[in-house]
């Protein structure tokens, strides 16, 4: 009966099988979101030895058969390494993406706002922005307005975008 009761104890301390199964299933998918990295991204990622060889590997193979089983080998390399450095790179890379793209709405807002409310909107910008020569705002925000009423391609509004963003990199 101790020996049972022991057994039952032991069970209760590892994971069961699921368990596993879904935690080397994660493993495989942070090794497949790594495989999909452009150049630039996956150089930020902390690889090392047989994982980044094998990572490597994966990038170069076309058969579809042949990348399922390398990223099932990813996922064994990764069971075998510490992850938390990869993962907390691939977090601040998607987190820099977020707020790059949250940036990017902002200014695109700002722009729309600029078309809708005319030169009027002009010092919101200017506050934001005190770098931004006023003339030549006012003259692209004027070009886009007129633009929007004779429902032309909107090649104005583009450029008063690139010049927010470039107000923003300043």
């Amino acid at each position: 009966m101790n020996d049972s009761a022991n057994n039952n104890f032991l069970d209760d301390e590892r994971p069961s099988k699921s368990a596993r199964k879904r935690e080397m299933q994660a493993l495989q998918d942070i090794g497949t979101t790594i495989v999909k990295l452009s150049d630039g991204e996956l150089a930020t990622i902390p690889l090392e030895g047989d994982l980044q060889e094998a990572i490597l590997t994966a990038r170069r193979i076309k058969s579809h058969e042949g990348l399922r089983r390398q990223l099932q080998f990813i996922g064994k390399l990764m069971r075998l390494s510490d992850t938390r450095a990869i993962e907390a790179a691939l977090y601040d890379l998607e987190h820099g993406r977020q707020q790059h793209n949250q940036h990017f709405h902002q200014l695109e807002k700002l722009r729309d706002e600029l078309i809708a409310q005319g030169v009027s909107a002009m010092d919101k910008v200017l506050e934001t922005y005190p770098q931004a020569d006023r003339q030549h705002l006012r003259q692209l925000i004027t070009a886009a307005v007129k633009e929007r009423e004779q429902e032309k391609p909107p090649a104005a509004a583009r450029k008063l975008f690139r010049y927010l963003r470039e107000l923003a990199e300043l």
